[in-house]
């Protein structure tokens, strides 16, 4: 289980239900919010299942006997998504993808490493990126892969880099 200092609203039964009450709604939708990215960067996961939401102690708090529906789960999803936190993977809405940064941050994030490192004009694959020994201790090493090309693709339309696709494996070079 993820590692994570719980705030106070997941030990108060209210939050497990979507408050009527517009302003107390805002608030509740942001503390999930900030929850749900928090567990996925600490779980370093990239995905919900909301099918399976039931089954993660993130929807189900057992010591106040408490679980968020799938209903209020999407539509805490479909907040993130308006502010590009969030995004459904598949048609129906079961699955999400979420973002603990957005995709221009995980692509600027991306872009200063490769800076730094003197990666102007020279081809990476996106493997090295992903679980390279050059990007251990980085914070998208281990990145999703969907998540990692999203974020180059932000890059690639402000023109500081190209993916490019070689027998059998991706890569991206900076300029």
């Amino acid at each position: 289980m993820a590692e994570i200092s719980w705030p106070w609203q997941y030990n108060f039964p209210p939050f497990f239900t979507i408050q009527p009450h517009s302003e107390t709604r805002a608030k509740q939708l942001e503390a999930w919010q900030q929850l749900i990215a928090e567990y996925m960067k600490a779980s370093k996961k990239s995905t919900i299942d909301i099918r399976e939401s039931q089954n993660s102690p993130l929807f189900h708090n057992a010591s106040i006997n408490r679980k968020l529906s799938s209903e209020a789960l999407l539509t805490i999803l479909e907040d993130m998504a308006k502010t590009g936190r969030a995004a459904p993977i598949d048609k129906s809405k079961n699955i999400w993808e979420v973002y603990w940064h957005s995709l221009d941050e995980w692509g600027n994030m991306i872009y200063s490493w490769a800076s730094n490192n003197g990666l102007n004009n020279s081809v990476c694959t996106l493997f090295e990126l992903q679980e390279g020994d050059n990007t251990v201790g980085e914070e998208f090493h281990g990145l999703d892969m969907n998540i990692l090309v999203k974020a180059l693709k932000t890059l690639e339309v402000k023109g500081k880099c190209e993916l490019m696709e070689f027998d059998d494996s991706q890569g991206v070079k900076f300029f």
